[in-house]
């Protein structure tokens, strides 16, 4: 099913021009130096293709001829390679086997290649390449990839149309049928070794494979390598480089989860995949607002029922790969209609939306939830596992994993600040656990201040931010508050801390200066008291986010009203 929908996607931007689609046989490739020759073979220069700068850098693409499957042995792409094998630095067999790749070609008066075949029988052609001082050191230190271009031509020999002509009719004569097609159902030649899979984070920079059989044990009648899952040529080319182009570092159809490089795309042409990436992802820095407005155009597009109007029977795909040795693991296929996507997409940003400052976004990136729960906030810090299976409860509608509330507590506990971040996430897997033992229950936490909420855990955290907020004002200006001193042990074994912080909350009040003020305080104070009789010796750990949520919710309201009042 993953190879077939991916055959389709490619067989679909195909035939859009604007897509640039690597037709059969070839790739789009950075070719970051160009050998620019005469028509005789003369080296005319050398240029670099890199545009920007900084992070921004980047090397021109180009359409050239697929890149062979290297193993150990020697093997050389057509008329672009590194300069070992373009040129010939160091080893000389990986230079004779680039021009044998050019010689069998079989192309006989082509000015482009002819100049390119004379220009590498030259035996000082290195001596004249350092003629180009920096541009040449860059090529040797880097080994970046090199091709050849004629003076007068603006496109590489190897774009020619003459080159292209040849390429086909050379993969066209090893065409033969010799299985059915395990993706397409047609006969077709097998392809053995599959094209390499690129962009996997933490998979290895040369590419991987998803289907692969290198060791006897995956191996089965005595058949080799693909031929263990026949998958004809054509229908390989179009997965690997479907697969490719959404990995690509352009593609705007992929987004990073933890250790998960997750690709998502639609049966038929949609608007709705190139959006999915401005739901989850951190806005750039030069359109801040992109993300908080691609949600609210969700909303819209859901409440108003145009998605099933216009996507009502169109299929959503999202991929979740993984790095595993020498292959890609599936860390997750999710397959549903898009109005059906997008409704669990609208239900994560419902589930997760909560009182905040006026100057935090309305919805929070999948990264932000996730940073805020690692050591440091750095995203390197993101359990792996943890980020994968958080995106397939959201994909899925599922209850986000226990693991997640545990670790928005823990960090809590850890740093003694209950963030947007933090308050968001344990507000969304507490109404998710909640809704799987009652469907009924749409809503267990508000998303704001909730006086009608009677649980001890949501009671207590409402109880300890209010003699938080009674200490910060009898004593402006302190350093450390209760929160900094008592927050772990209140959330989770509140009989040991709240008796002593009671006694010292009437020391606090006497000190506030303002006599209306202590009233309300007093007022709040029964408020929240009321319904508890006792302190509990333990939380368990749904009340414990309880406890944080309202400690979060209390401490907003707070906010929210010394704004008002001025």
């Amino acid at each position: 099913m993953i190879l077939q929908a991916l055959k389709e996607y490619y067989d679909r931007k195909a035939m859009d021009p604007e897509a640039q689609m690597a037709p059969p046989g070839f790739e789009w490739k950075e070719i970051p130096y160009i050998v620019v020759l005469n028509s005789t073979g003369n080296l005319v220069s050398l240029n670099s293709t890199y545009e920007g700068t900084g992070k921004n850098k980047r090397a021109k693409s180009y359409l050239v001829p697929q890149a062979v499957k290297k193993t150990s042995g020697i093997a050389s792409n057509l008329l672009w390679e590194n300069p070992e094998y373009a040129v010939g630095i160091g080893e000389p067999k990986r230079h004779d086997a680039f021009k044998k790749r050019i010689t069998d070609l079989g192309i006989i008066g082509d000015t482009g290649v002819d100049a390119v075949k004379a220009f590498l029988e030259r035996a000082d052609k290195i001596e004249l390449l350092k003629v180009f001082g920096e541009t040449w050191k860059q090529v040797e230190e880097t080994g970046a990839n090199l091709s050849f271009q004629l003076v007068e031509k603006p496109f590489l020999v190897v774009e020619s149309e003459v080159v292209k002509k040849a390429i086909q009719g050379a993969n066209e004569k090893e065409s033969k049928a010799e299985a059915i097609c395990l993706a397409t159902g047609q006969k077709d030649s097998v392809q053995r070794l599959h094209t390499s899979v690129k962009g996997v984070w933490g998979a290895q920079t040369s590419g991987a494979n998803i289907v692969s059989f290198n060791l006897d044990a995956f191996r089965s009648f005595g058949k080799e390598k693909g031929v263990n899952a026949p998958v004809g040529k054509k229908a390989a080319f179009a997965y690997t480089t479907a697969l490719n182009r959404l990995l690509s570092k352009d593609s705007k159809q992929r987004m990073q989860v933890g250790d998960a490089s997750t690709v998502f795309w639609s049966a038929k042409s949609s608007l709705f995949e190139d959006e999915v990436a401005d739901f989850f992802n951190e806005p750039p820095k030069d359109d801040p607002e992109r993300g908080t407005r691609a949600v609210e155009s969700l909303f819209k597009s859901v409440q108003s029922g145009a998605l099933h109007v216009e996507e009502g029977d169109n299929l959503f795909y999202v991929l979740g790969l993984s790095p595993n040795a020498s292959r890609i693991a599936i860390r997750f296929w999710i397959v549903d209609a898009i109005p059906n996507m997008a409704a669990k997409f609208c239900r994560h940003f419902v589930d997760t939306r909560i009182v905040h400052g006026s100057k935090e976004k309305d919805a929070l990136s999948l990264f932000r939830l996730l940073a805020a729960i690692a050591a440091q906030g750095k995203s390197e810090n993101i359990p792996p596992n943890l980020a994968g299976e958080t995106m397939r409860a959201i994909l899925e509608g599922l209850p986000y994993p226990q693991t997640l509330l545990q670790a928005a507590i823990r960090r809590i506990r850890a740093e003694h600040q209950v963030s947007y971040p933090r308050a968001s996430l344990v507000k969304a897997c507490l109404n998710r656990l909640a809704r799987r033992t009652d469907s009924q229950q749409q809503e267990e936490m508000k998303v704001s201040l909730d006086i009608a909420n009677t649980n001890i855990g949501y009671r207590l955290g409402r109880l300890f931010a209010t003699l938080e907020k009674i200490q910060a004002e009898a004593h402006p200006g302190i350093n450390a508050t209760i929160r900094d001193k008592f927050y772990g042990a209140a959330s989770s074994t509140p009989v040991t801390v709240f008796g002593n912080l009671m006694r010292l909350k009437n020391h606090h009040l006497a000190k506030l200066e303002n006599a209306g003020r202590r009233v309300n305080f007093e007022r709040l104070l029964g408020e929240t008291m009321s319904g508890i009789n006792d302190f509990p010796s333990h939380l368990k750990l749904e009340d414990q986010g309880r406890f944080a949520i309202g400690y979060y919710h209390q401490m907003q309201d707070f906010y929210t009203k010394k704004e008002k009042q001025d």
